[in-house]
């Protein structure tokens, strides 16, 4: 099989595509053939040298924790799929390829609504929100600001609050805020008077916020947000602590995965495609990503 794969952590042109044989399902697992992997911000940390906790990276090491396909082939004990159902699911690293196996119980149906491009991309961003929306305890009495509110993460976190009856204002670049309008958010623009600009459109104070962007939106978000336990980050890693605000890391499930899911098919949530790059392009889908400020979701194709 063919896999976007690096062998020493460095810039995305370390990415290469190799040939390696297909893994084999082992009890309680599924080979999934592979149809679209989404390209994730952690992504780009793995293969900048970062490890995930609890994960030995090793070479020649494949990324990717979120992906759709086909199940090719059920391992032993594995009931209640077949091959030819279409799936989607996450795990850790490995979803750069044509093939991976992943237990069973990660893995939630894809229904014919859901085209398999958004779906490979909908795991990562679409569990992180639904984790942040959740352990912020945003609700209907809530003002709730999200920092880069029209990339992939942001775009699922204002729609979850949005249907949780929270007012939500979010901060991206101007030529995404007719965008952010569109999802029912108040669009702020980022840079220098950003805290001015926020309490200007809620003049009753904000009560929560999200930041997917970094330390300028975390720092934004301490001087307008009272209670810092329900402020919480995605990115901010070296800043959190120093803050006293929480670190938000997603838990996924396949149940919060159907959920989300089940949102899609009734309507209730909008995924953004940004780009969709075939697999021997995974360099180029993390120069991508990595220039920020993106609208919607990467994606590679098998």
């Amino acid at each position: 099989m063919k896999a976007a794969a690096f062998f020493a952590p460095g810039p995305p042109d370390v990415l290469q595509l190799i040939e390696l044989p297909r893994p084999e399902p082992g009890p309680g697992e599924i080979r999934v053939r592979v149809r679209a992997a989404g390209v994730q911000p952690a992504d780009l940390a793995v293969r900048q040298g970062w490890g995930p906790p609890g994960i030995e990276v090793s070479y020649p090491q494949i990324l990717g924790n979120e992906f759709a396909g086909t199940v090719d082939l059920p391992g032993p004990g594995v009931t209640g799929l077949s091959p030819g159902d279409e799936v989607l699911g996450y795990r850790t690293l490995g979803c750069y390829a044509e093939y991976l196996v992943v237990p069973a119980d990660q893995v939630v149906a894809r229904p014919p609504s859901l085209p398999a491009r958004i779906a490979g991309g909908l795991s990562g961003a679409g569990q992180t929100a639904h984790t942040a929306v959740e352990e912020l305890k945003v609700g209907p009495d809530d003002t709730f600001l999200v920092h880069a509110a029209a990339g992939a993460v942001g775009t699922v976190a204002v729609q979850l609050a949005r249907l949780d009856g929270a007012t939500v204002i979010g901060t991206a670049s101007p030529a995404n805020h007719d965008y952010l309008r569109s999802l029912g958010v108040i669009p702020v623009a980022y840079g220098d008077g950003l805290v001015d600009r926020v309490r200007a459109v809620a003049p009753h104070g904000v009560t929560a916020s999200l930041d997917a962007a970094g330390a300028d939106g975390l720092r934004a978000a301490v001087e307008l947000v009272a209670d810092r336990h329900r402020i919480g980050t995605i990115v901010a890693f070296d800043l959190y602590r120093e803050l006293g605000v929480r670190w938000l890391g997603s838990k996924r499930s396949a149940a919060r995965l159907s959920d989300l899911v089940t949102l899609y098919r009734q309507g209730k949530l909008r995924i953004e495609l940004r780009q969709a790059y075939p697999l021997e392009q995974a360099a180029a889908a993390h120069h991508d990503v990595g220039t920020g400020h993106g609208r919607g979701k990467v994606v590679l194709t098998c």
